[in-house]
């Protein structure tokens, strides 16, 4: 595999240059064998048992050390939900790390993208913690991993070196727009999206911003540059191929591809763990809007965010409930990936004592509630009911033709 030669700072260079951080040193006390020690032993402890377990743990070891070892192992077990246990609990985490950290499924599907064009190395641009450059070396992908902050390096590098990855990961600490992405096949970048405030909206306020970040994708071969999944489509250049992508039906992220390879200006909703993908060159023109048929379909986010809900009442032969609403119906039933079909039994005009005695009527004690277009909590409604009964029923609040409905039906299949 290729491989850029870098020096990698020594053990003791290290621990010197992070003496004078509290963070890195905490860091590096975490990786001595009392760290690893306190670490093992608090793989499955319960947070709610925190005080208890610091005061037992301060009788024999440092307090700063247990505090440091308490807060990595918090960071773990939130870990798990992205990275899995088996990764998660030999890898290193930061509270920012953790938060903007691509899921596995997700950062695999995109190496998969970049090895299946024959991609041998890549520049990974503001790596965090490493989760992209891991799931790039897993593809036999050599990456260049680059963060300006000492400490994420020292945790990206860490978690390469904890997944028997070091020879596919060369971990630089330095500022990504001083990086010559010019040996690598592709590059990817991940700009920071959290300030001191919270979440960024705007994409020039990312670190580093929108438009460099682009210009720098511009510039290689192949690249791939992770945004929100929220972001304007009219923020989106004409030379990306936009891809939403969901998990388990929850949007995660959005990501915008370049080069060859690729298909500049057009949309795609891919599914994960199925990885079905819908795409389309352009939006098609707004889909007709009717009266509600025998069966209604929740469309995947990805495909709601990628602005190809219209494609799917095409291909179903539907029509929209409202003009403003992503909610499909047919007279017809409809099997596909991208959406979620129900069978309507009642449709009522938005009015909780008739819905409070149509369930009791039809004896319902299991109420999903799925809403678009209406102010009313689930938990709210739910509550109001008084449900009770061995039937279950799902309600839809949301606006037929303008007008505040209430859809009553059961899923398909």
């Amino acid at each position: 595999m290729d491989r850029v030669n870098a020096t990698t700072p020594s053990a003791s260079a290290s621990s010197a240059s992070s003496a004078d951080d509290p963070a890195r040193a905490a860091f590096a006390a975490l990786r001595t064998p009392e760290g690893e020690q306190l670490l093992a032993e608090l793989r499955d402890h319960d947070p709610a048992d925190e005080l208890a377990t610091a005061t037992r743990l301060r009788r024999t070891h440092p307090a700063e050390l247990v505090s440091a070892a308490l807060g990595q192992a918090r960071l773990r077990q939130r870990a798990v939900a992205k990275f899995g246990a088996e990764d998660a609990f030999r890898m290193f985490f930061t509270p920012n790390g953790v938060e903007q950290a691509t899921r596995t499924s997700v950062a695999a599907h995109r190496a998969a993208r970049f090895a299946g064009l024959g991609v041998r190395n890549v520049a990974d641009l503001c790596c965090g913690i490493g989760g992209d450059a891991i799931a790039l070396a897993r593809a036999g992908i050599s990456v260049l991993a680059v963060d300006r902050d000492p400490l994420t390096a020292e945790v990206a590098r860490t978690n390469a070196e904890a997944l028997g990855l070091g020879e596919l990961i060369e971990v630089r600490c330095a500022d990504v727009t001083e990086i010559d992405t010019a040996p690598y096949d592709a590059v990817f970048v991940d700009p920071a999206r959290r300030g001191g405030r919270g979440r960024i909206f705007d994409p020039e306020a990312y670190s580093p911003p929108l438009s460099w970040a682009t210009a720098a994708a511009l510039k290689a071969p192949r690249a791939a540059l992770k945004i929100a999944p929220g972001i304007p489509h009219e923020a989106i250049g004409p030379e990306a191929e936009a891809e939403w992508i969901s998990d388990g039906g929850d949007v995660k992220e959005a990501v915008l591809w370049y080069g060859e390879g690729f298909a500049p200006g057009s949309f795609r909703a891919t599914l994960l763990p199925s990885g079905a993908a819908l795409s389309a060159p352009t939006p098609l023109p707004a889909p007709p809007v009717g009266p509600v048929g025998r069966y209604l379909y929740e469309p995947d986010g990805a495909v709601i965010r990628a602005h190809l809900v219209a494609d799917l009442v095409e291909r179903c032969g539907g029509r929209l409930v409202d003009e403003t609403i992503a909610y499909i119906t047919s007279d017809e039933p409809y099997s596909s990936p991208y959406v979620a079909g129900y069978r309507i039994t009642d449709e009522l005009p938005f009015n909780m004592k008739r819905l409070k005695a149509l369930l009791r009527e039809r004896q319902v004690g299991v109420l999903t509630v799925k809403k678009r277009g209406s102010a009313v909590e689930p938990e709210e409604l739910r509550r109001r009911m008084k449900l009770s009964g061995p039937n279950a029923a799902t309600v839809f609040l949301t606006r037929v033709a303008g007008a505040p409905t209430m859809l009553i039906g059961h899923p398909l299949g």
